[in-house]
């Protein structure tokens, strides 16, 4: 990696965090980030947050693109800087993410309430729509890589 080189070290983290071991570490972060608020623990909250942060760097790049969660970081990687997209609008597939991320924030705000089942209900969904966003990138990329 090229000491100080923006790209070198965006690359560097993309080709670690395309890891599915990272992939999926990660998966559980937001389902303790919403029980960290509905139990009002804020040590869990930070813990959560750092292993989000953290877990990329954790894991050695992969060394084949043959998992579809490697594809899927690999996706994400080339939909947002490749092909030029974001990761939130109307049109599919980022209706799929931007409905996770509206999601997430009621999710938030009923952990803070404190309502079990809309809790679990909007974290469950919002996993839900991140696969599916996902699943819909793997595609679109593996017919862009084949």
């Amino acid at each position: 990696m090229a000491s100080g080189d923006p790209v070198a070290v965006e690359e560097w983290f993309w080709m670690r965090h395309s890891n599915p071991k990272s992939v999926w570490t990660r998966i559980p972060v937001a389902p303790a980030v919403a029980y960290a608020i509905y139990r009002r623990s804020w040590r869990l909250l930070l813990l959560s947050i750092l292993w989000g942060v953290v877990n990329p760097i954790l894991f050695s790049p992969p060394k084949d693109e043959e998992t579809w969660m490697t594809r899927g970081v690999l996706a994400q990687q080339w939909w947002v800087r490749e092909e030029g997209h974001g990761i939130l609008g109307v049109s599919k597939p980022n209706i799929f993410s931007t409905a996770a991320v509206l999601t997430s924030i009621y999710t938030l705000y009923a952990a803070w309430r404190q309502r079990p089942l809309k809790t679990a209900l909007g974290t469950i969904l919002t996993v839900v729509l991140n696969f599916w966003w996902l699943r819909h990138l793997v595609e679109r990329y593996d017919r862009h890589v084949t």
